[in-house]
């Protein structure tokens, strides 16, 4: 009986999930209801799914809605007419219109409900087959006494429902409140529903109308007359594009034809092993009917190809050969001895997952190719919840709090007890809407290729980027069938690109590089000693702290034991405990003895250890005797979206129950078991991990033998996981030559000529771009700058621009100094008179002043390079002006383990965690004095009282720990060094340094 039911997804409106909705419906008796969110169809899908365990029949329609202005309910007669509804919406809110007050697409398979209001409003009287008026509770006494009541057939029960209780109407006030951007007190009660728009049971919904029965008959009717209906769970079928050509039959010949005229290009001599492994792969795709998804994957990498893109074709896929030989991915399943059933198994419903890397740079190309390849095409969307600190501001705000009070309740600095009543409200209430939907986003790389229309299943946005985009998330994808290709931007690969582009350019002796030969760079001593050594700065995910100091403890020094890191650094293998155990295992043959038995058989490669999400199948089947599908969903659960569902729980106590079945001890069923849960989604595919280390192998021998292009491509590429700032120190170790920006040599970006890197205009903070478009021009057209004179001749630019490249010392070139440069520009450019933009028609006679000596030194120079770059180019150490006492080298510290010592670092990186304990800590990076790196933690006793406050050299003092011979120091005490002061701003100082 009810036609108009709002949840959470009618943004900022809707108190509760669809699935509190299926429990209030169950608890009031109701058998049969609509979902009709505003404006949205997010929650449609997981709506009709979860209604079957309630046992009441779905209806999904729209409210369509200009602002909070209810102009009619849409609702779905069939599958067909969601489509429509879809179809409806998106058509306006994808071009921003306004939805018109009687729909102007027929709606044949939808039924249009007008608010009993707003029929009076439009002094509505003809009204199509499928067109009714709804009346809610509240509005039967009106109904009475209204000419509305003589379309008896046309009048069914409309009563909204948007809340339970009081504390919901509290809670959807304050949605509207945050919405509105205004205070409580503020909002309009036109913004609100009403205190009486909630669920009625049954029997009373019927004695409310007993003197209007035909309205309930109608309304039951027209409930009756929808049927909706999408294939869930076990029941599902592929909804992605069936056909690459023309039939089935032309799609696996294609394949086939595809995988045997590449063959050879990845195996010369293809052993049985790969011809049998291809044969079976391919009969697999055939028969689960997944060959039109490596068809499109295939396609859309030939396309990148065609285009001279890098890629790297990433996730469960890179774990099969037919992946592998016709180019998806670049590793080599047999090599990798990658487990088949990872990838695919005959109990599998859903393809293989592809996740395919492309540069940043490239990427939205694709995304377009994609786009106008393929019909139904979409991105998918993801939701954005209201985090609980922010919705406490928010709230904070509607209850126009001071904003000391709401930064106190935001950051918790409160006792419950201690604040007032206003406050716990906001505290309140930020609990009970944590987590609601706030609004939709793009999924990072999802995009959607369907056999049907894509409005068959969702409405679409139209976000900035210009691709519409459904309004559900992969879960509920996948659930229906619905299975993503994953296409994301990565500035790893942009990296590689730019690198090769350079080494061109600034040693063309070397000629063409094949930078896909990645089975040479595996087994190059140098490039190897790079990973062995922590040598991986501007690498590809190899770089970090955290992973140049693991690849340090593994000794790693090979393709596999990289494979090996890339995966148990991930939190879920770390926080088990099994990154220690297979670093003790790897290191020390004899700890391999630790391991059960029955679990070094299962996975020999990793001693025993659970590495990979294929160790979790391998387990499961092997130790557990759960079947191939079962250990799948088993993996699955791994990720927490599915951890809650029911089959993940039926298959956890099976396993359980086997193993005891199998005469396990207890205590080794639990630790199993704890070391599967504790992978929590963390743990990597092996294809995966492997897929990475091929692209860090890239960038290694990049980094190995150009590192000086190698270094200039990772700043033009906005770094990694480190500052610009240290980039650059790593490409001076490398034997660059940093030069400030000049204006007859540099560009936006950096550029690099011989071993000097000339810093690009666009570090230049304040710089315009128009400003720097116009040097950079006006130099091609014609040719370099003579003088100062010359440049203000012909570049139009004013004082305050002129003023940052004098400062920067952009005019060198000409040999005087900075500020006999910034006083002539002064007085030129008032001279002139310049304070248009225009360039000057004819060549003005400059006149001469006549300055006296004006001196400067190398300090100020530091001041006005971090004030204008951020950093200055000399050495913090350089700018120390206190004295250093003493000290070891980061070289040393082999030999004080278990000792204090004191070492100057001057800080890389930090960043906070937290102990097992839930404590904070600080993890920090720091470079001594010669350049070399050191590692440090503070611990919760000593992170609040010796602060890190920004860059600069600390002293550090502590205890050196030994870790698998990797040093590092636990901080007892740290102080950050004072520098020398801006001697423009402190004579006492300029008398000492000039």
């Amino acid at each position: 009986m009810y036609l108009n039911c709002h949840t959470y997804y009618s943004l900022r409106y809707g108190t509760f999930s669809e699935i509190e909705l299926l429990e209030l419906a169950k608890e009031n008796n109701v058998d049969v209801l609509a979902l009709t969110d505003i404006n949205n169809t997010s929650a449609c899908l997981n709506f009709i799914r979860k209604s079957k365990e309630f046992n009441i029949k779905p209806v999904i329609g729209i409210d369509f809605r200009n602002g909070n202005d209810q102009l009619y309910v849409g609702i779905a007669k069939n599958n067909e007419g969601f489509r429509e509804l879809n179809q409806y919406l998106s058509y306006h809110s994808e071009k921003g219109l306004k939805l018109p007050e009687v729909p102007i697409f027929s709606l044949e398979n939808c039924y249009v409900v007008y608010p009993f209001e707003k029929v009076l409003e439009l002094e509505k009287t003809v009204f199509k087959e499928n067109e009714f008026i709804g009346v809610s509770v509240d509005e039967l006494r009106k109904l009475r006494f209204s000419r509305v009541l003589s379309f008896r057939e046309k009048l069914v029960v409309q009563q909204q429902v948007t809340i339970r209780n009081k504390r919901d109407f509290n809670a959807h006030r304050l949605l509207r409140a945050i919405d509105k951007n205004c205070l409580l007190s503020k909002l309009d009660k036109s913004e609100e529903c009403l205190p009486t728009d909630k669920m009625y049971t049954i029997e009373t919904l019927q004695d409310v109308f007993k003197d209007f029965t035909f309205i309930l008959d109608n309304t039951r009717r027209l409930l009756d007359s929808c049927s909706i209906d999408f294939s869930f769970g076990n029941n599902r079928t592929s909804q992605n594009l069936r056909l690459y050509t023309d039939s089935l039959d032309n799609d696996y010949a294609l394949l086939e034809r595809l995988c045997y005229d590449n063959l050879n290009k990845r195996y010369s001599n293809p052993k049985p092993q790969v011809l049998e492994r291809l044969k079976t792969e391919l009969n697999t795709i055939k028969a689960l009917d997944f060959v039109s998804f490596f068809l499109i994957n295939y396609d859309i990498v030939f396309y990148a190809k065609s285009k001279g893109y890098f890629h790297v074709g990433r996730g469960s896929g890179a774990n099969s050969i037919v992946a592998y030989i016709i180019g998806i991915t670049d590793v080599d399943p047999i090599e990798l001895d990658l487990y088949f059933e990872r990838f695919i198994n005959p109990f599998r419903a859903s393809p293989p997952d592809f996740d395919i890397d492309f540069s940043w740079k490239d990427r939205d190309d694709v995304t377009t190719y994609i786009f106008k390849r393929f019909k139904n095409t979409a991105l998918m969307a993801t939701y954005n919840t209201f985090k609980y600190r922010a919705v406490v501001r928010e709230l904070g705000k509607v209850f126009g709090l001071p904003k000391e009070e709401i930064d106190k309740l935001s950051k918790g600095n409160h006792t419950f007890s201690d604040i007032d009543d206003l406050s716990k409200l906001v505290l309140r209430y930020g609990k009970l809407i944590e987590g609601f939907p706030n609004y939709l986003s793009v999924h990072s790389a999802g995009i959607i290729i369907l056999e049907k229309p894509v409005h068959y299943y969702s409405a679409t946005d139209l976000p900035p980027k210009g691709f519409p985009t459904v309004q559900f998330d992969m879960i509920i994808a996948e659930d229906v069938g619905i299975f993503k290709f994953d296409i994301l931007g990565q500035r790893g690969l942009a990296k590689i690109k730019d690198a090769l582009e350079i080494i061109k350019t600034n040693r063309p002796e070397v000629g063409d590089i094949d930078i896909t030969n990645v089975e040479a760079f595996k087994s190059d001593k140098n490039i190897n000693q790079l990973l062995k050594t922590g040598g991986a700065i501007g690498a590809y995910y190899v770089e970090s702290p955290a992973m140049r100091g693991l690849m340090q403890q593994l000794q790693t020094e090979d393709y596999l034991g990289l494979v090996a890191a890339s995966s148990i650094i991930r939190p879920g293998v770390s926080g088990s405990g099994m990154k220690d155990e297979y670093i003790k295992r790897h290191r020390n043959p004899e700890k391999r003895k630790d391991a059960h038995p029955k679990l070094m058989q299962i996975m020999p490669e990793t001693y025993g250890v659970m590495v990979y999400q294929e160790d979790v199948l391998k387990v499961a089947n092997q130790f557990a005797d759960l079947s191939l599908g079962e250990a799948d969903i088993l993996r699955r659960g791994m990720s927490g979206k599915y951890r809650s569902r029911k089959e993940f729980l039926e298959v956890e106590q099976k396993f359980i129950s086997n193993c005891r079945n199998k005469g396990f001890d207890d205590n080794l069923i639990l630790e199993v078991w704890n070391q599967i849960k504790s992978f929590a989604g963390y743990a990597f595919a092996k294809g995966h991990s492997a897929s990475y280390a091929v692209e860090s192998y890239q960038s290694l021998f990049l980094k190995c033998y150009y590192p000086l292009e190698f270094m200039t491509a990772v700043l033009n590429n906005g770094g990694g996981f480190y500052s610009t700032e240290h980039y650059l120190h790593e490409a001076k170790k490398q034997g660059a030559k940093i030069c400030l920006p000049c204006i007859n040599t540099s560009d936006h970006p950096n550029r690099l000529i011989g071993t000097s890197i000339y810093l690009g205009f666009g570090y230049l903070k304040n710089l315009e771009t128009f400003t720097i478009q116009r040097i950079i021009s006006e130099r091609q057209l014609h040719g370099n700058y003579k003088s100062l004179d010359d440049f203000i001749d012909r570049v139009a630019i004013s004082i305050e621009q002129l003023t940052l490249l004098i400062r920067i010392n952009a005019f060198r070139f000409t040999n005087k100094r900075k500020t006999e440069l910034l006083w002539h520009s002064i007085f030129k450019l008032n001279a002139m008179g310049t304070k248009s933009k225009q360039a000057q028609l004819f060549k003005i006679q400059h006149r001469q002043f006549n300055l006296p000596k004006l001196k400067t030194n190398w300090v100020e120079d530091a001041y006005d390079e971090m004030e204008l770059l951020g950093f200055p180019l000399c050495n913090y150490f350089n700018l120390v002006n206190e004295k250093m006492h003493g000290g070891i080298l980061a070289s040393a510290m082999k030999d004080f383990v278990g000792k204090s010592v004191l070492i100057y670092g001057s800080l890389v990186t930090t960043r906070f965690n937290k102990t097992s304990q839930g404590k904070l800590m600080r993890l920090s990076t720091f470079i001594d004095s010669s350049g070399d790196y050191f590692d440090a933690v503070h611990f919760s006793d000593v992170v609040d009282e010796y602060p890190i406050n920004g860059l600069g050299v600390y002293a550090c003092y502590g205890t050196i720990k030994d870790r698998f011979g990797f040093y590092s120091m636990v901080v007892v005490f740290s102080k950050k060094m004072a520098i020398i002061p801006d001697p423009r701003n402190d004579i006492v100082a300029l008398t000492k340094v000039v």
